[in-house]
């Protein structure tokens, strides 16, 4: 049996009821050498749990080779974890989200076009069964009550947010698994916008969880939380909340909402180190991660304390001095609240066991003021939310109301930490107590404390790196063969670094590249041009041009969400340099549609494209127009501003999104049908066909993560030189770089324009740093890299890019890292 439970009133671990606070923390975004310190770190805060996601991309590097040793070595963590006296929440996918590459989805599961990511399909869940052999195992020896600390298992994550074609038999297939490889602790999963079954299947002993994501300033946050602890308490059950905002005025909110499990994500900040960020859809549409992963958690990627720690602190001592009061609470009736402040709409109020009431007054806004508390009225501070004690029973004495957070609760004592001075009600007599002083009320100590702050980190000293050489060696390439159309990096045994594509073709004006990602920088005829579209279609002016195409494309990462507006943001899409057709002719094809819908008869109308008129705003119009499309070709749909249904041939629709108004026609296609909802004010579509031949005969060649990693390491023959270095667009330099010795490691920011520097130390690529024009970036502060301390040999690679400016790395700026 578990020593784990969970119902309706709540958490027990060894049959004692509590209330969890659990902080994210993962070792695969940190030094090995530096788990312990930040475990140790969680632990001191208050917070007795942590999370944490098991990526199956980081431990199965390739197909059936497994690592878990060094940074890898996830048993030693969750040993650690035992040791610092911290339970574990453990999340081991398959697909995980956390920003990572891929959402921990190994690339080449894209490769088999009839594998069913992510759902109840034979293919996808044999490779699952490969990764839960391997992981599953260690949990098992690690749960709580078998001499570890794992006290639940997380299947999947945000399945509700996934176009899952067999719930049920999907989460099914899951809980099977981990229930023979003897996963007794709870099993549950986490529903991302809400949706229990979608997150669940209603898949019996899979427990449902959910994660919110409120704005912390909205007065609405306790209804919608108190819904869901109804819902699951109707079914015997907890809230669990495993994931939400970082801040404690928030997850104060939560608690007397009915949470029984409190993880803010992402209170331990990390690293994505090497190439291990995703591309996601964060930007306009897309983004990249950036290599420092900070959510303004109450601990800084470098492992800095910010004030949202002292305040974990204080959380944690009202929970343990109301002890199982607060753990077995259940939601109670409101209580009157008016303030001069903007406030909850419904407070949170829970039933204590054993009598009284806690309830929520948070104060949303950045002025102390003063609220009346069932007719009490009582100082709130600014940006606060004390949990407030009605009518709590002490002995022979009730507490009619103290205003602020108890940290210490006796029959004869009580203390309280509040930066205003707190409305004491015992029986009908009362006091108001200033911060740092001591009173007795009916012969009950009041004892008032001061928040504790948290001082700021020291400013850091910073730098210029003066001590640079620059290789006369390139990075090796491994030749791929030659292939007839672009093949992507994936198939070319690729999931991690990337590869450069070779030919030579006869231009017209214009080319055409679609599907290109994540990075491309693309040479044609000497001219360089760099794209980080998410495969959006591009045209390409040429004229004029001739000479070889060479392209070099990077992966950034793989996508962690599933997005349909650019086919790179899709989750399980490949990455390479997609088509590069040439264009052989174009016409335009706005007029001669005829149309169907609305009142429109036969013989159908004849229109110019979404020229029909109507009062029937929002109802979908079909367009139907006859082509002559002898070779491959491309519609473009110009003025697109909501997706498009495009149908070819009267074959299954296609969408067509505005992010990417593209959608490529098959030689000999006959007729094209467009479909879109009525808008009179949205202005005309213009249509053009565009006739395409396709650039074949690409010469390939790889460097994947392993190969540039050991490159870095090498080291090798150089010359001095002095920055600023000036390269010409597509130009490469390998730099090696001394650093003096530090205790804290270095943060180090590389300055110029039209540059992307990649690092690397100690055998591990530390990251990079796009710096000039670039696409969107999403995450922590992007033009930064850690190098922690103790790793040595710091390599750089700088790859100029094409832009506004001449590529130039003007600076490499050295902090310490405090």
């Amino acid at each position: 049996m578990s020593s784990v439970e969970l119902d309706a009133r709540g958490i027990r671990i060894d049959g004692e009821p509590r209330v969890v606070l659990c902080a994210s923390l993962f070792y695969f975004r940190l030094p090995r050498e530096q788990w312990r310190a930040r475990l140790d770190q969680v632990r001191a805060s208050g917070y007795t749990c942590i999370d944490v996601y098991l990526p199956w991309n980081f431990h199965e590097l390739a197909p059936g080779r497994w690592s878990f040793e060094g940074r890898r070595d996830v048993a030693a963590f969750l040993d650690l974890a035992y040791d610092a006296g911290l339970h574990v929440i453990a999340r081991p996918g398959p697909y995980i989200c956390s920003e990572w590459d891929g959402g921990a989805l190994p690339a080449w599961l894209g490769l088999d076009p009839s594998l069913r990511i992510r759902d109840n399909q034979p293919g996808f869940l044999a490779a699952v069964t490969a990764w839960f052999d391997q992981v599953l195992a260690i949990l098992a020896a690690r749960q709580h009550g078998a001499g570890g600390s794992v006290i639940m298992v997380q299947l999947e994550n945000e399945l509700d947010f996934f176009d899952c074609e067999d719930r049920p038999g999907y989460v099914t297939a899951l809980r099977d698994q981990a229930v023979a490889h003897g996963i007794t602790v709870p099993l549950i999963a986490c529903a991302g916008q809400g949706d229990v079954f979608g997150a669940t299947g209603n898949v019996a002993d899979v427990v449902p969880a959910c994660n919110f994501y409120p704005n912390d300033d909205s007065p609405d946050i306790e209804p919608e939380v108190r819904r869901y602890a109804d819902l699951l308490a109707d079914r015997g059950l907890p809230l669990l909340i495993t994931e939400t905002n970082r801040r404690h005025r928030t997850l104060r909110r939560l608690l007397a909402s009915g949470a029984s499990l409190l993880a803010p994500y992402l209170q331990a900040s990390g690293w994505d180190f090497g190439y291990t960020p995703s591309s996601g859809n964060w930007g306009k549409p897309g983004n990249f991660m950036s290599h420092s992963y900070d959510f303004g958690g109450y601990v800084s990627s470098t492992g800095v304390e910010r004030p949202e720690y002292a305040e974990a602190q204080v959380l944690s001592l009202v929970l343990d001095a109301l002890g199982s009061r607060l753990a077995l609470a259940t939601p109670g009736p409101s209580v009157e609240v008016t303030a001069d402040f903007s406030t909850s709409s419904a407070p949170g109020v829970l039933e204590l066991d054993g009598g009284g009431r806690l309830v929520a007054v948070p104060n949303l806004g950045r002025s102390d003021g003063r609220a009346v508390v069932n007719g009490v009225s009582v100082a709130v501070a600014a940006d606060s939310c004390p949990l407030m004690l009605l009518d709590l029973p002490l002995g022979d004495r009730t507490l009619t109301l103290a205003s602020a957070d108890v940290v210490e609760l006796a029959d004869d004592s009580l203390v309280f930490c509040s930066a205003v001075p707190v409305t004491v009600v015992v029986g009908n007599r009362s006091a108001e107590v200033e911060a740092g002083s001591t009173e007795v009320v009916d012969g009950l100590s009041i004892t008032v404390q001061s928040r504790p702050d948290v001082a700021p980190p020291e400013s850091p000293l910073s730098q210029e790196v003066s001590e640079v050489r620059r290789r006369a060696a390139a990075a090796p390439e491994i030749p791929a063969g030659t292939h007839e159309p672009a093949p992507t990096l994936e198939s070319l045994g690729v999931y991690r670094g990337r590869g450069s594509y070779t030919t030579t073709a006869e231009l017209t004006d214009e080319l055409l590249l679609v599907g290109a990602a994540d990075i491309v920088d693309l040479s044609i005829g000497g001219r360089l041009h760099t794209f980080a579209g998410f495969g959006a279609t591009r045209r390409i002016d040429v004229r004029g041009l001739s000479g070889d195409i060479r392209a070099t494309v990077e992966i950034w990462g793989h996508a962690n969400f599933d997005d349909a507006r650019l086919p790179a943001l899709r989750l399980g899409a490949l990455r390479g340099l997609g088509g590069l057709w040439t264009v052989v002719g174009t016409k335009d094809i706005s007029a001669l549609w005829t149309v169907e819908g609305h009142w429109a008869g036969d013989p159908a109308p004849t229109r110019v494209l979404t020229g029909w008129s109507s009062t029937q705003v929002g109802t979908p119009v079909t367009y139907t127009r006859p082509i002559a499309a002898e070779t491959t070709s491309a519609l473009h749909l110009h003025g697109a501003h909501v997706p498009i249904a495009v149908s070819v041939d009267d074959g299954e629709p296609t969408t067509v999104h505005a992010e990417n108004p593209w959608m490529l026609l098959p030689a000999g296609t006959k007729q094209i049908s467009v479909t879109v909802p009525h808008d009179p004010s949205g202005g005309r579509l213009r249509a053009e066909l565009l006739s395409l031949e396709p650039v074949t005969g690409w010469t390939c060649a790889v460097q994947d993560d392993e190969l540039l990693t050991a490159f870095a390491g090498r080291g090798g023959p150089g010359q001095d030189v002095v920055l600023p270095l000036v390269l010409r667009p597509g130009e490469e330099a390998w730099l090696d770089v001394d650093l003096p010795a530090s205790d804290t490691g270095y943060l180090l920011r590389p300055e110029g324009v039209q540059v992307r520097v990649t690092a690397w130390a100690s055998g591990e690529c530390i990251g990079r740093v796009w710096a000039g024009e670039r696409p969107a970036f999403a995450g922590g502060d992007p033009d930064l890299l850690w190098i922690p301390p103790g790793w040595a040999g710091l390599a750089l690679l700088v790859t100029g890019v094409a832009g506004p400016a001449e590529p130039e790395l003007r600076r490499l700026r050295l902090e310490t890292a405090t």
